[in-house]
């Protein structure tokens, strides 16, 4: 089943809806969020939102990769990556079961 995209806007017009911010405030303070874990996953910091799921950078080294229409050998640039790691808490939301391996209602 694919879902919708959920865009700023959607976030923004969350917090205007559910806070009671005004528009602008609203933008702002998700503004400030998004940029505030950008900045930390660019100093190489862990974010980690309880219940939620952690954003990880991790280094990878140079490598060599392959062309697959030409079968050359190229190489790949070492680099930063990010991945997401899901709490299990989350992980059990999006399945629609309780931590205790039950299903939810």
């Amino acid at each position: 089943m694919a879902g919708r995209t959920v865009t700023r806007a959607d976030l923004c017009e969350a917090v205007y809806q559910q806070v009671g911010l005004s528009r602008t405030e609203s933008a702002g303070l998700v503004e400030l969020v998004l940029r505030e874990i950008a900045d930390c996953l660019v100093r190489g910091e862990t974010v980690k939102l309880s219940s939620f799921g952690s954003f990880v950078v991790r280094d990878k080294g140079e490598r060599i990769g392959r062309n697959p229409k030409t079968g050359e050998e190229v190489p790949i640039e070492p680099r930063r990556v990010m991945v997401f790691k899901p709490s299990s808490i989350l992980k059990h939301r999006i399945n629609g079961t309780s931590p205790d391996g039950a299903d939810e209602d």
